[in-house]
């Protein structure tokens, strides 16, 4: 690059030949320096929603909202967002896909532009919400961020604290009611108010707006009565629906 930035013609000259070994030392010493970063940045990873069904239902169960929700969202976006249920015993397996997916580089390791990067979206009922929580929990240990949290009806499961929103989560909401046998953590709150704004907690009341789920297990009506009606009801998956597509990338 010197020499043609010379030219042939003043290659022949002395002026030329002393411009060039004036030249030298500036590059050895450049070739001393730091070399610059040549890396390119981190991927940008896909949106990332993970719902956890309540109980002992399986993940594929397309009788529960939490799984009807996911196979709406599959079908609006075809990319750019990865979208996954699961069972409530689950969580290991939800939080080793997490961090292959925010591992853009596939290198093993998370570098801090890999977790910033992260957008991630989690929901569930009953157990499941639960589970949702503990996972954002545990992604907070590893310095990942979470864009929201949904919680429906959210019981809570041994050893597991579902009213503690972790500080890594930037959104929460929470939709419960108070009636029957089983019912849900009626108040969620933020371990950091400073950076987790609580949507809110929302109830339900199905004394008074019963909800018709003829397509569940009769002995689930039966002994979990409202615990069930809030897990169909349209009114309260449409927010839940609405929320997560409020994170989600704007489609064309």
């Amino acid at each position: 690059m010197i020499l043609g930035a010379v030219g042939p013609r003043c290659c022949s000259s002395i002026r030329c030949l002393c411009a060039i070994l004036c030249l030298i030392p500036v590059a050895a010493h450049a070739g001393s320096a730091t070399l610059p970063n040549t890396s390119e940045p981190a991927a940008t990873p896909p949106v990332i929603v993970i719902g956890f069904v309540g109980g002992f239902v399986k993940h594929d169960d397309a009788v529960h909202s939490a799984v009807q929700v996911a196979a709406r969202l599959r079908g609006q976006y075809p990319s750019g967002v990865y979208v996954e249920t699961l069972e409530n015993r689950n969580r290991k397996k939800a939080y080793g896909e997490i961090l292959r997916i925010v591992d853009t580089d596939g290198d093993g390791k998370l570098s801090m532009e890999e977790k910033q990067n992260a957008r991630i979206i989690l929901y569930g009922h009953s157990w499941g919400a639960s589970e949702a929580v503990t996972l954002a929990r545990q992604l907070e240990r590893k310095g990942i961020p979470v864009l929201l949290t949904v919680q429906v009806d959210s019981v809570s499961k041994q050893g597991e604290d579902d009213s503690i929103i972790p500080a890594n989560v930037a959104q929460a909401a929470n939709f419960y009611q108070r009636d029957g046998l089983l019912h849900g953590q009626p108040r969620i709150r933020a371990a950091d108010p400073a950076r987790t704004q609580i949507i809110g907690n929302f109830r339900s009341n199905y004394k008074t707006n019963p909800i018709s789920c003829e397509r569940y297990p009769w002995y689930d009506r039966l002994f979990m009565k409202s615990h069930i009606e809030i897990e169909c009801d349209p009114r309260v998956w449409a927010q839940v629906e609405s929320l997560i597509h409020s994170k989600l990338p704007s489609q064309n």
